[in-house]
């Protein structure tokens, strides 16, 4: 994929993360290539893109994930885990809230 195509892919799934939490009290915020998900506790989950790998990061209290783009879906170099469903258990964890990334 070129460099321009993984801007849009990544610029997509930023939107459709920050369109989750329209209704939510969670604040989600993004500046460029950085998004970032606060809790009330002042812990934080981070998400930005890395185009030298062709990769997104996931940074968490529990750990660090590497996504890349494999057949159709962001999915984990570490543990193989899809993208919007480990980002889902993070969320659960950090404030008991489940978000629906439809």
């Amino acid at each position: 994929m070129t460099e321009s195509e993984f801007t849009q892919k990544t610029d997509a799934i930023f939107t459709r993360i920050e369109n989750a939490f329209d209704d939510s009290d969670i604040e989600c915020g993004r500046n460029g290539a950085v998004l970032e998900i606060e809790f009330d506790d002042g812990s934080q989950i981070i998400i930005n893109r890395h185009a030298p790998t062709q990769e997104i990061w996931l940074a968490a209290k529990s750990g660090g994930f590497h996504y890349g783009f494999q057949d159709g879906q962001w999915l984990s170099k570490r543990d193989n885990s899809e993208l919007f469903g480990k980002l889902s258990e993070l969320i659960k964890l950090g404030c008991e809230e489940i978000v629906k990334f439809s």
